[in-house]
């Protein structure tokens, strides 16, 4: 989300359960719902196909659940050739799950106040967490992962890079359209997501597949 690395699926010996992956995968979206929620209430901004969700969101008044599903509808082919079915299908079902779930969410669940600054945190840490438990089920909330992925396979151009400078384009566009505050927490709420993705996100510490 933020920029988020594609997890690559592979062929390890031990492998989780059906079960077992509904259990994580669902963890997974209802964390990262708790993070957008907190993240919508306070009217800021994240990277990837979000943080373009988010910006149509609030421009148009369109809910984030509707945006962010159609703006992940184009990747799904992408996906599937670079990626294979399995992680597609994960895909599709965790990008369908979260919108309807951050929807949802609020008729049982509501902030009276919260600080901007511990409120970017929380986003970050939160979503973080609950990325990690999709990608350690093989899906992901779609997004331009994979776009980057085959840019690399092409050009031999970094996928990290790629993300990277998507969301800058994004920040920087957010700059002309959002107070300049917004931006700031924003980038300060990317930054602690990213860094929760990037010190824990490491296959060599799963056991299961």
């Amino acid at each position: 989300m933020c920029p988020a690395p594609v997890p690559i699926p592979t062929s390890d010996s031990a492998r989780h359960t059906p079960l077992e992956d509904a259990q994580g995968l669902s963890i997974g979206i209802l964390i990262c719902a708790i993070g957008i929620n907190l993240l919508t209430y306070l009217g800021f901004l994240t990277g990837q196909t979000a943080g373009i969700a988010l910006i149509v969101s609030y421009l148009s008044g369109l809910s984030f659940g509707l945006v962010f599903f159609a703006i992940n509808l184009p990747f799904y082919w992408f996906a599937y050739k670079r990626l294979g079915l399995e992680f597609t299908l994960k895909s599709i079902g965790c990008v369908t799950a979260l919108s309807v779930l951050t929807e949802k969410l609020p008729l049982g669940f509501t902030v009276a106040h919260l600080n901007p600054a511990l409120g970017v945190v929380m986003f970050g840490v939160l979503t973080g967490l609950g990325l990690l438990a999709v990608f350690r089920h093989k899906g992901s909330l779609g997004g331009l992962g994979v776009i980057a992925l085959m840019i690399q396979d092409s050009t031999g151009f970094r996928a990290g890079y790629v993300q990277l400078i998507v969301d800058a384009l994004i920040f920087f566009c957010a700059l002309f359209l959002f107070d300049t505050r917004v931006v700031l927490y924003s980038l300060a709420g990317a930054a602690v997501l990213n860094g929760v993705i990037a010190f824990n996100h490491r296959r060599d510490r799963y056991i299961a597949d």
